[in-house]
Formats: C-alpha cells, structure tokens, sequence
C-alpha cells in the first residue's frame, strides 16, 4: 500500500501520544490538559508553526536488501501481484518543549526523552490495537529499534535543519511494505495426471501467459 509509510509514521505518533497523556507530569503538557503535540513535522518545522511537543521525523527511507527475493503473490485465476518493496525508516524523534517564558527547556525534553525510551523499550513490536492509518486492522508487526548513529552522521542530519542541535533520539522501523498495484498475467494452475505411475498423482503447474 502507498500509505504504510505514513501510517507507520502514525502509529508511532499515537502511541507516543498516549504515553505522553498517561506520565503524571507531561500529561499537564499534551492535550486534554495542554498544548503540546506529537507531530510528523521537522523540529524547526514546529518551531516556525509556534508548536511545542514531539517531532517524529521520518528523514531516510532505506530498501531491506535481506527481503528482494520473496515471491510473488497468486491471485486467482490468472493474476500475481508482484512482491512488495520491503523498506526501513529511519527517524529523528526530538522534544521540542519551552518554559512559560517561551525559553528552552531542557529539564523537560529530557523527560520527554526518558518517556520516548520506556515506550519503544516497553514495545519493542506493534502490532494489532497499536497500528494506525491504512495498518490498522491488519495482521502487520512492525519493530522498532533504537539506533546509535555516530557524530558524523548526527551532524549531517542535523544540518538540514535551520535549528541549533537538541537532544534527540534515532529509531529505525521496518520492514514496511510497500506494495505495487500492477497485476501481472499468468495461465491458470494445470492439473496433470501421471497414469503410468498407476496412481492418481496430480502436478501443480503454471502455464505461460
């Protein structure tokens, strides 16, 4: 499906929501009680639309080399799916929190980022109630694993951004299907019999197109 990368980007998003409303302290700071949010925006993104909260930012889309190999899907009669495209997320997970004064607030983002560890430590794969958008509903299971990008890396990603650096977190999501919408022809599956094996031996075929 073309939207499972913005659904993956959504269920984090819900699930960081949730467990942000649940702390006793940082609940005081997302809604019903507050104003923060969790977004899918770039943190200086948040910063030019006045927000403060949670930016989930996907920044890298990277193909699973491991799973280029699975066959196609047979549907009947005639037709196969080709394969999905099967992708890992990469994502920059950064507090963007301010005092009252509308100064930063770096107690607060820590906190943030302790919250943003326990839930992905608590749940390390999601699956059933906890995937959103076009996932919902379905029988995917994706994991989510904490990743330690080096200095270099850090410094390039955070180069795009028209912000100083924040304390940040990097998580890597996978695998994410990406399935195409071309169907392909196929002949229907041949039924053969063998009658000098004098039994009934039946062998599954596939014609050509």
């Amino acid at each position: 499906m073309s939207t499972a990368l913005l659904a993956a980007s959504q269920t984090l998003q819900a699930l960081l929501l949730a467990d942000l409303q649940a702390d006793p302290v940082l609940q005081l700071l997302f809604p019903p009680l507050g104003t923060s949010v969790v977004s899918i925006a770039t943190p200086d993104g948040m910063v030019a639309q006045d927000l403060t909260g949670v930016s989930v930012w996907l920044y890298r889309v990277a193909r699973d080399e491991q799973r280029l190999n699975q066959p196609p899907l047979r549907l009947p009669p005639d037709r196969v799916r080709p394969p999905p495209l099967p992708v890992r997320l990469h994502y920059l997970l950064t507090p963007v929190m301010r005092s009252s004064a509308g100064d930063p607030a770096p107690e607060t983002d820590q906190h943030v980022l302790g919250a943003i560890l326990r839930s992905f430590h608590s749940r390390p794969l999601l699956s059933g109630s906890y995937l959103a958008g076009s996932l919902a509903g379905t029988d995917r299971q994706i994991a989510v694993r904490l990743e330690n990008p080096g200095l270099e890396e850090i410094a390039r990603i955070w180069d795009t951004l028209e912000q100083p650096y924040r304390a940040s977190l990097c998580y890597e999501v996978g695998i994410i299907e990406v399935e195409t919408a071309r169907l392909d022809e196929r002949g229907p599956l041949v039924l053969e019999s063998a009658p000098s094996l004098g039994i009934a031996a039946h062998v599954l075929g596939e014609a050509t197109p």
